[in-house]
Formats: C-alpha cells, sequence, structure tokens
C-alpha cells in the first residue's frame, strides 16, 4: 500500500493501526519547499483524499533532529520570473489547501524549527506537538513578502489577532514554550519522545471510529466559520450520518459486550 511512487522528498512510512507517518526529506536544505515537494505533498493529499486506503490517521514531520521545515526554497526562487514565482506559488496554495481538506486526521510532529512556509504548514494540520527546542517564525515581510500558505489566518485564529500581527508583521521568532502558552501548540515534547508520543496519539486516534473522527473534523472545522445556530445544525446532521453505520453499532454492542470494539470505517 503505498499513496505516492517513489517520491522525491518525502519519506512514507507505514506503522500501526493505519498511521502513515510522512517526513519531508531534504534535510541538507533545512527541508525547505522546493516546486517538486509541493507537487508531492499536493498529489499526495489528493490521493488520500480521493482513496485512504485504509489509512486513518497521518503524522507530518521532518527529517533530521533541527528543523522541521525552513519555508520556501529561496535558493530555488532565486531568479525566477514573475510567471515562474507565481507558478510555483499555486502549487503551494494548492497544496496548502489540499491539507487543510483532508479528511483524515493530521497531526505534525514540529522535530525543530518551523519558519515561514514551514510554520504554515504545520498550521494546516489538526493539531501539532513540537519538540520543546523548536522555534517558530512568519519572517516574510524581512523578504518583501508575506505569509501566502494560509499564515495571516490560521495563526490569528491559534493565538488571537493582536499577538499575530505583532509576529508577522516583526517577523520575530519565538520558542516552543511560547507557542505552547499562546495555544499554538498542544504540546511542547522532549525532543527524543517527540515521534513517539506522536505516534502513540495518532494510533489511539487511528483506534476510533474513522467516520466519527472524520465527521468530528469536519463539523469542527466548517462549524467554526458559521453563526452558532447555524452551526449547532450543521452538527447535528453530522451526527445523523453516523447512527446507521456499521460501526455505531459496533461500539454499542461492544460496550455492552465489555470488549474492545473492531472499526471498519463502514
Amino acid at each position: 500500500m503505498d499513496p505516492l511512487q517513489s517520491p522525491e522528498t518525502l519519506l512514507l512510512e507505514h506503522h500501526a493501526d493505519g498511521v502513515l507517518q510522512v517526513t519531508l526529506n531534504r534535510p541538507n536544505v533545512g527541508n525547505a519547499i522546493n516546486t517538486r515537494m509541493g507537487q508531492e505533498l499536493l498529489e499526495l493529499w489528493l490521493r488520500l483524499s480521493n482513496d485512504a486506503q485504509g489509512l486513518r490517521c497521518v503524522v507530518l514531520t521532518g527529517a533530521g533532529s533541527k528543523i522541521f521545515c525552513a519555508g520556501g526554497d529561496l535558493k530555488e526562487r532565486q531568479g525566477m520570473t514573475r510567471a515562474q514565482w507565481m507558478h510555483q506559488h499555486e502549487i503551494f496554495e494548492r497544496m496548502s489547501w489540499a491539507l487543510v481538506d483532508l479528511p483524515l486526521p493530521v497531526i505534525a510532529a514540529i522535530n525543530g524549527h518551523a519558519y515561514g512556509g514551514g510554520l504554515e504548514l504545520a498550521l494546516c494540520c489538526d493539531f501539532i506537538y513540537a519538540s520543546s527546542g523548536a522555534r517558530f517564525a512568519l519572517p516574510e515581510a524581512t523578504l518583501g513578502i508575506m505569509p501566502g500558505m494560509g499564515g495571516t489566518q490560521n495563526l490569528p485564529r491559534a493565538i488571537g489577532e493582536r499577538r499575530a500581527k505583532e509576529l508577522i508583521m516583526t517577523g520575530q521568532a519565538f520558542t516552543a514554550q511560547q507557542a505552547l502558552d499562546w495555544g499554538l501548540l498542544n504540546q511542547a515534547i522532549e525532543p527524543d519522545q517527540l515521534l513517539s508520543q506522536t505516534l502513540r496519539t495518532a494510533q489511539t486516534l487511528a483506534r476510533n471510529a474513522p467516520l466519527s473522527v472524520r465527521q468530528v473534523k469536519k463539523s469542527i472545522r466548517y462549524g467554526g466559520q458559521m453563526e452558532l445556530r447555524t452551526a449547532y445544525r450543521f452538527e447535528v446532521e453530522a451526527y445523523n450520518q453516523l447512527v446507521d453505520t456499521a460501526d455505531r453499532r459496533e461500539g454499542v454492542l461492544a460496550f455492552n459486550e465489555k470488549r474492545l470494539p473492531q472499526f471498519k470505517g463502514l
């Protein structure tokens, strides 16, 4: 089972309970996002959205121990024409939107610094665990550009508008502890425990009813964009779609039989 054939910039590893680990694999350049990586990530997210192939959760991390992702590959961008730059950025836009819309839950395991597009990529995930030594920044304003993969929208939603404005306009870096205190991170974890703890959480999600997890993700994401009473109705509609599923029947039966449920996503 391989959702992407022979990627050049990614490592794909399958774990127990239907967990896919996706590793950004350009460690010699800080796992920077070049055109090829953008294309491969876009293709991966679209394929998994179309057919999850039995997968139930994704963990996104970076190769090495110091940098999760340094952002866009500025060496590749050197000398690009406007048309070339815009074409590349369109790939990045589609890639980040496809990640946000992916029905499967995605946990970011930030193994090191996440700058620019690297932080934006993490913000597109459902939640974030990070190494306690990681640092974060959206420094685009110091380069004559601005965040363009959701950063000006996702960061304020995570930490509040005033603080996000300060960080994006100054481009200043901040620590994992600050990110945790501000609500950007779910957990800051010792580096040698980060991946194992993230995978344990992913496997916990994967053992739950997959249709339920998907409906929860959909309800929170889209309901958060609605006025409250409409969001309540959206939640109920999402709930009602689970009532006639085999997994709902299995869950109730397993509870009454005092055993672990065997969910099949049906």
